[in-house]
């Protein structure tokens, strides 16, 4: 075929087309048989063949998600097609309700008259798989980079969910005793539509044995820790939940209840204007588990190597008291509380932020305990710089109200303070005792030293002021710990190649010893000789809860060595001194390990750690050995199954019963998918599951091309979306699998289908062009596989694919196009 015939269609084709009818002339062309020749496709600009199309939207350069869009030929005009913009697209576009009014719309209401949206454009590019809309900002709702406005949301599709972790510990004592130990936690959930119903579970299972003894017998536990149904309410930026709960709120401590609660949900604004997370820090001396809980249900539960640890990725709606555990690999356990904090209570000028909940306390094992109550919050933005907010919580022996008024103070910071009032009558026929709370909160970024203050807060409760879990201990036992004070801080100081963070924790009580945890960090990068990025670190600590006192120095360096290694030192000094080196390095992408020596009390140690992040599930292992004291392995898998009728799979898990997206590569098996950098691969079926998601923010979900099996193409590559809560997104991807070859299609008189036909196969999907004389170069053939040739309104032939294809398709291939 000539070069003079790639230009000439090439020049034809739509994004190139300057008029809006093009005839060709055949006399031009470089072809025996010129009046065999069908351009119908290239003579209108635009024309795209009348049908259905997978397409990508594209919205002002952001991709949307990949959906059905129509072409369909006017009345009367066979050689024009018009895309048709339906109800269900339009109402994803994010268009404001003033352009909403002024919609228009053909082909009996089904199809957008784009010319009624003011300023819109659509163009479509079919070869691409593209629906590219360009639409005024004006007409469009507020956006942010990585978030949309509510009309684009998606609640998913129904399916059910079971995320897990699981772990198993084994430890022999040089004594002669070991133990075996396994754990596990996890969520079980459902989801319909908007509804999403979680069930928390959590297991242990632990056995003990002693030389010369027996066995101690087994114990075991299971429990259901809670079982909630709740939904999001887009159009109030809020969130319902029935079922079993802890009170998240912003002016009382948290307690269990089971009943129902309403709450304006802050994770449905842009991320500009969301709030404070909760972390938790400390120093492991092993390789340990920590184990973060709240009143008995395990929050987060997660293996870490032998140094200081930072768990940052904690969910906004943990509030109250956390208890933290570190069981080390030698036994040795620390515990400690981190009391959660939030920065100054302030609302957006004339906004309305909200809780309202009712219901009864209830206890980890279900049984109500306590009387019924109900409850409210609200702030107002009652100016620029002044919020206003206040609650309440009444049942028939405990109210409890609260005030207060929060303060932007510009470039001093946001302060906020409160007070709360508490009446409380313990025992029938006792008097009602009444007392107080006061609270101030404090947060400030300084710009000119590159600090922050992240939370400062204060509180004092006078003797005899009663929260609500205060109200539940007592009820039934009189020696329950009743707080006093607390102080809570957190800063973040920046140096030229220095960053320092504080964390303080103190809590006094009027009939209990007090208890104070402090962590001092502080980083270094410096580059030394042929060194470059070398890192020292140190992480100070101090920890006072029941009378146990525990004080620490942890200080490392780290060396970057060979391609992606790392050298390192550490040493810890306090309850016990240890010194060690390791080495660190990465042999894939998703394989980390860490091997470390060195002694510990004059003894000698050694341990590794190894993770590997697959399709499937994280696995963590960790070994550990001390010379005349003990050897311990630690193994723990994190996964979750979902399943829908789209399909399902086993998958990495984020959050527990959090967002996810099934990914449907259309039957192709081994295609790796994900978010950012990571990958995981599409299983025998197709299907995979990308966890990491978060709710209320753009997602984007691509394929990596660089890695697919060499007979698969990606029509489209990458699809975004936005979803709520807990929401099982779908996104399918067109694949088209199969061999490349030129084929010289005859017709079964000897002819060839008409120069510039399209080929299809039963997917319709668009292979090729036929070229002259029948010769046409195609992608992703099968064998057996029936393709089928058109042209113009209504020709068209079938070809039947042998049931084997020759192994070497470099030569032209002869098949039979039947009418």
């Amino acid at each position: 075929m000539s070069t003079f015939l790639g230009a000439t269609v090439l020049c034809a084709s739509p994004g190139f087309a300057y008029a809006d009818t093009v005839e060709f002339n055949a006399d031009l062309l470089d072809v025996k048989d010129r009046d065999n020749i069908d351009l119908s496709a290239f003579s209108t600009k635009g024309y795209v063949l009348p049908g259905v199309y997978d397409l990508l939207v594209n919205i002002n350069g952001q991709a949307l998600k990949t959906v059905p869009v129509r072409f369909i030929s006017p009345e009367g005009d066979k050689k024009e097609s018009r895309v048709c913009i339906d109800q269900s697209l339009v109402e994803k576009l994010g268009l404001t309700e003033d352009a909403m009014v002024k919609v228009k719309w053909w082909n009996d209401g089904e199809c957008l008259i784009v010319d009624s949206v003011n300023g819109m454009e659509v163009r479509p590019d079919v070869s691409k798989n593209l629906l590219y809309l360009n639409i005024p900002q004006v007409n469009l709702e507020y956006n942010a980079p990585y978030w949309d406005p509510p009309s684009r949301w998606e609640d998913g599709i129904s399916g059910a969910v079971f995320d897990y972790y699981l772990a198993a510990q084994h430890m022999d004592q040089t004594s002669g005793g070991s133990s075996t130990r396994f754990t596990g936690n996890g969520v079980v959930g459902a989801n319909l539509g908007a509804w999403r119903l979680r069930a928390g579970w959590q297991a242990n299972s632990q056995s003990n044995s002693n030389s010369g003894a027996a066995s101690n017998p087994s114990q075991s536990k299971f429990s259901w820790t809670d079982v909630t149904l709740y939904r999001p309410l887009p159009q109030y930026k809020a969130r319902l939940a029935i079922g079993e709960s802890y009170l998240e709120s912003n002016l009382f401590d948290t307690f269990r209840y089971t009943g129902v609660g309403l709450k304006s949900d802050d994770a449905m604004l842009p991320p500009n204007l969301r709030g404070y997370a909760p972390e938790v820090s400390g120093v492991a001396q092993t390789n340990a588990k920590v184990t973060i809980s709240q009143q008995g249900r395990v929050i987060k539960e997660i293996l870490v190597p032998a140094g200081p640890f930072r768990i940052q990725d904690l969910d906004r709606s943990t509030s109250g008291q956390l208890d933290v555990r570190v069981e080390e690999s030698d036994g040795r356990v620390q515990t400690f509380q981190v009391n959660t904090a939030s920065i100054p209570y302030l609302t957006r000028p004339g906004q309305l932020r909200y809780k309202a909940m009712a219901g009864k306390p209830s206890e980890m094992n279900h049984r109500m305990n306590g009387p019924v109550f109900a409850g409210g919050e609200v702030s107002w933005g009652a100016s620029n710089n002044v919020s206003l907010y206040g609650g309440s919580i009444l049942s028939g022996k405990y109210q409890a109200f609260s005030a207060g008024i929060g303060r932007d103070l510009a470039q001093f910071g946001a302060l906020s303070f409160d007070v709360t009032h508490s009446r409380a009558q313990l025992r029938d026929m006792e008097s009602w005792r009444g007392g107080n709370s006061y609270r101030l909160s404090y947060s400030k970024v300084f710009d000119a030293t590159r600090s922050q203050v992240t939370f400062a807060g204060y509180r004092f409760s006078d003797q005899n002021f009663l929260s609500m879990s205060d109200y539940l201990r007592l009820s039934q036992d009189y020696s329950a710990m009743r707080p006093k004070q607390m102080y809570t801080v957190a800063l973040n100081q920046q140096f030229d190649k220095v960053s320092a963070y504080l964390s303080i924790n103190r809590l006094t009580y009027w009939n209990n010893a007090e208890s104070l945890r402090y962590n001092l960090s502080a980083s270094t990068y410096f580059n030394f000789g042929n060194f470059r990025n070398v890192s020292v670190s140190m992480n100070a600590y101090s920890s006072e809860f029941n009378g146990k006192k525990d004080n620490g120095v942890f200080l490392s360096m780290s060396i970057p060595w060979g391609n992606s290694g790392t050298l390192g030192y550490s040493g810890a000094y306090g309850s016990s001194k240890s010194q060690s080196v390791s080495y660190s390095d990465r042999t894939s992408p998703n394989d980390y390990y860490t091997l470390r020596g060195g002694e510990t009390g004059g003894r000698a140690e050694g341990s590794a750690y190894y993770s590997r992040d697959t399709s499937l599930a994280k696995v963590d292992a960790m070994a550990s050995y001390r010379a005349q004291d003990y050897s311990s392995l630690n193994v723990s898998v994190r996964g979750g199954l979902t399943v829908t009728p789209e399909g399902g799979a086993l998958h990495p898990v984020g959050a527990s019963g959090g967002t996810r997206v099934l990914v449907d590569t259309n039957g192709v098996a081994g295609v790796p998918v994900g978010r950012f950098g990571s990958k995981i691969k599409s299983n025998m079926f197709g299907k995979a599951v990308v966890s990491n998601v978060g709710s209320y923010n753009r997602n984007s979900i691509d394929i990596d091309v660089n890695g697919m099996p060499d007979n698969v193409q990606a029509n489209n590559s990458i699809s975004t979306g936005t979803f709520t809560e807990g929401a099982i997104g779908y996104r399918k991807f067109d694949m088209l699998v199969g061999e490349k070859a030129m084929l010289s299609l005859q017709t079964k008189d000897g002819s060839f289908p008409p120069f510039g036909a399209r080929v299809f196969n039963e997917k319709q999907q668009e292979l090729g062009l036929v070229g002259e004389q029948g010769v046409t170069y195609v992608n992703g053939i099968v064998a057996g596989e029936q393709l089928q040739v058109k042209w113009g309104d209504t020709g068209q032939c079938q070809v039947q694919l042998s049931d084997t294809l020759p192994g070497d398709l470099s030569d032209s291939l002869t098949v039979q196009c039947q009418e």
